[in-house]
């Protein structure tokens, strides 16, 4: 230790004042404010990082900090303190703990962990701010998301109802080879007769349909 005193003039006279009988500077240390304050926010959290500058290795390895952050337009008396339980620069604030559309302010601080016996010290000054918001998520609406289901069930659906034109097509080749009867079949569309439609014309007409329900859905 050290032995710090005192001395001064008063009245022409010299006078010694003892200060510290055994000073321990290892005791007495404060450090500098942390520098390059920065945040990053997603959906889920915000990510609060810094920097330390002229603290020697040993010391970085056992440095205590302290963040506090509040609503921008409030006052430091009624911000949120949170001291970290580790040595890392860097502190993650969940996103739930903010609120929606408001703007944020934090800093931070540090000291020498109150775990450690070697050195003593008193809180830095706080550091630069910086300032973050919540990042919100997207609400997905109604009609896209109904889209987008339309979308999905849309091809199953087409390749059953290819499958059932394909089977009914061998069940009619089948019959109309059995009895020439069915070979010529009609139906009446309002007044008019027209032939039924083979095969090769219900697949056209029924891709030319998933083309035009493809260009409604999106």
């Amino acid at each position: 230790g050290y032995r710090v005193s005192l001395r001064g003039s008063f009245f022409g006279h010299n006078h010694t004042y003892m200060t510290f009988p055994e000073y321990n500077p290892r005791e007495h240390i404060k450090l500098d404010p942390p520098l390059n304050i920065q945040s990053n926010t997603t959906a889920s959290k915000c990510q609060i990082w810094w920097s330390t500058w002229n603290v020697p290795w040993y010391l970085a390895e056992i440095l205590q900090y302290e963040l506090q952050y509040k609503e921008y337009r409030r006052s430091w008396e009624v911000a949120l303190n949170k001291t970290l339980p580790s040595s890392l620069p860097q502190v993650e604030i969940e996103a739930t703990e903010l609120r929606s559309g408001i703007a944020y302010v934090a800093r931070v601080r540090c000291k020498i962990s109150e775990n450690e016996d070697s050195y003593r010290s008193q809180w830095s000054e706080w550091s630069q701010t910086t300032v973050f918001q919540r990042a919100d998520v997207p609400k997905v609406s109604e009609n896209i998301l109904n889209t987008k289901t339309m979308q999905y069930l849309f091809i199953p659906l087409s390749f059953g109802t290819l499958l059932y034109l394909f089977w009914n097509c061998k069940l009619s080749s089948r019959t109309q080879k059995s009895c020439p009867f069915f070979k010529c079949c009609f139906f009446t569309l309002g007044q008019k007769t027209l032939p039924a439609l083979t095969f090769p014309h219900q697949l056209l007409s029924f891709s030319h349909s998933m083309v035009c329900t493809m260009g409604i859905l999106r």
